[in-house]
């Protein structure tokens, strides 16, 4: 099978420069890998890389496009640091996108930019909700509305451990396996999530 996989070898976030293959590769629903590509932290930040950062009643750390944070522990001045470190990773995200697909920029809108301080392999998580997996985000309760999310992910772990993902096999393969499964469009179904506020408004993201 085809890789999944386009490597890429860059070290500034900044300096990276598109090509027409590897739009053609998102467009295809690839996976672009920067293995050299880190986001460096400073001696305060570092110490942010430990669980208990996030509030116990939060499912991650998040700062919001007005610029505010939610999910996180501590004091004022720590949650200041928190929001500064996320909104620099945010920043540098959005110079790589501009960088490697500039015809996209025009369309971008952003979402929250989500800091994720605890181990993915351990947390124990519905099926649903598990973060150990790529997953499709539109479903009923949370439509894209025709939009498509393009994330930025990069790994942070202190002590240098991978962050292992479970690619699958390309898009086309998994709707022609799985779609004659899919339960028809119900339009009452989808009035009556609306009428009852359960179905969300989902924003194509850039970072994550």
């Amino acid at each position: 099978m085809e890789s999944q996989i386009i490597t890429i070898d860059a070290t500034d976030w900044s300096q990276v420069q598109g090509r027409p293959e590897w739009t053609a590769a998102v467009e295809a629903g690839k996976v672009l890998f920067f293995p050299s590509l880190a986001f460096a932290l400073t001696a305060q930040e570092k110490g942010f890389l430990r669980p208990d950062i996030r509030d116990p009643g939060s499912r991650n750390i998040s700062l919001n496009v007005d610029g505010s944070l939610k999910g996180a522990a501590g004091d004022a001045a720590t949650q200041a640091a928190l929001a500064a470190m996320v909104l620099r990773y945010r920043r540098q995200a959005l110079q790589l996108v501009g960088a490697l697909l500039p015809h996209y920029v025009p369309a971008l809108r952003l979402a929250p930019t989500s800091f994720r301080p605890m181990q993915v392999e351990s947390r124990q998580q519905s099926w649903r909700a598990d973060d150990k997996r790529l997953h499709v985000d539109a479903f009923p309760t949370r439509p894209n509305y025709g939009e498509r999310i393009l994330r930025v992910f990069t790994n942070v772990n202190p002590e240098g451990a991978p962050r292992v993902w479970r690619v699958g096999e390309p898009f086309e393969d998994m709707a022609r396996r799985f779609l004659p499964k899919v339960k028809p469009y119900v339009a009452w179904q989808a009035r009556a999530l609306r009428a009852l506020r359960v179905t969300n408004r989902c924003a194509a993201s850039t970072t994550t």
